[in-house]
């Protein structure tokens, strides 16, 4: 049987996940601005509970092997890696060279909280 390892099951479910919170937080933003915002809440709600099913599981992988800093710091670098594509691609924001400069605050939390 084929064994996927823990950061990589952990890795892949949480990006799968950031992308449907990425959706349920900013995706009402393109397609609901019409409508009241309990609308977009529900739908959004709707849109978050995949999300759930994903990060849930991907957090108690990750829980067997990383300390709960550790997949925090993890989540939040996906967050990042997720929410800029998707405002730059999807809700047509200009790129901004502040995404750089957080990405590399974000590789700093990685290295300190990963380290030995």
């Amino acid at each position: 049987m084929f064994h996927i390892p823990v950061f990589i099951q952990t890795t892949a479910l949480l990006v799968l996940s950031n992308v449907f919170m990425t959706f349920a937080w900013y995706g009402h933003l393109r397609h609901l601005s019409s409508r009241s915002w309990i609308v977009a809440a529900l739908i959004s709600w709707g849109i978050a509970l995949f999300e759930y099913l994903l990060q849930v599981p991907a957090n108690r992988i990750g829980f067997s092997q990383f300390s709960l800093a550790q997949l925090k710091i993890l989540q939040e670098t996906i967050t990042l890696s997720v929410f800029v594509p998707f405002a730059i691609f999807y809700m047509g924001q200009p790129f901004k060279t502040d995404y750089i400069w957080a990405a590399l605050c974000l590789l700093g939390a990685v290295y300190f909280i990963f380290r030995s």
